[in-house]
């Protein structure tokens, strides 16, 4: 799908808060915010909240997350009010019936295209615009991810407003303002997914090593362009 005609401003310039404003005036109802319940999550939807912007909020359950993921996602949901949209993803039960066992060892690209990517899809649909928490310096394939970006992938602009962030800078913003978050982030976990598939990292490792960490596989497929 080719781009929309849109003029953009000095988005890059912007501060994370103002890309937020610039993004909610460009695009307002048609505009949402994915969540995976990792620091990126927590301070993105406290921003939101503390900007008085009205977002929708998309979660992708994979019914595979961390006991503790789950607590976070509750803890967000009491303090700031959320009220999520939950694309209908297909059972760990079925797709073991239709893809066999433990689909996630033996083929984890097409796990995460049944459990992410496809409910994505269908979750981004009525939007023009998309709020993520990716930022450059979490791994080597988003390290030139823009601020605002066309996604052909799914028809929408992909906003990022904490791209320029580094994981100090997302540690003192949730210590400063006290924002619940994953306390799997405090042992070893910077990049949390689903259990099966989600180690601690060790010294010097890159943020997302532990993702697949037996595998070559880096990402989810969600923010392949």
């Amino acid at each position: 799908m080719a781009s929309p005609s849109l003029q953009l401003p000095d988005v890059e310039a912007m501060t994370a808060e103002e890309s937020l404003l610039w993004a909610y005036d460009e695009f307002g109802a048609d505009l949402c915010l994915t969540c995976s319940w990792q620091k990126q999550s927590s301070v993105l939807v406290h921003m939101i909240s503390e900007l008085g912007l009205e977002v929708p909020v998309i979660e992708l359950d994979t019914q595979l997350f961390f006991r503790e993921t789950y607590e976070t996602r509750g803890r967000l949901i009491e303090r700031y009010g959320l009220e999520l949209i939950r694309p209908e993803v297909l059972t760990v039960a079925e797709q073991h019936r239709q893809e066999g066992p433990n689909l996630w060892e033996r083929d984890p690209d097409r796990c995460c295209h049944i459990r992410k990517v496809e409910p994505l899809e269908r979750a981004l649909e009525p939007f023009a615009a998309w709020i993520s928490g990716i930022r450059r310096e979490q791994s080597l394939t988003r390290a030139d991810a823009q601020r605002a970006e066309w996604s052909e992938r799914y028809g929408v602009w992909k906003i990022q407003p904490l791209v320029d962030w580094n994981a100090k800078r997302v540690d003192a913003y949730i210590h400063v303002n006290e924002i619940p978050y994953n306390p799997l982030h405090d042992v070893g976990y910077p990049s949390i997914g689903c259990m099966p598939c989600t180690r601690p990292v060790v010294k010097d490792e890159d943020e997302r090593a532990g993702r697949w960490g037996d595998s070559d596989k880096i990402e989810c497929g969600i923010h392949s362009r």
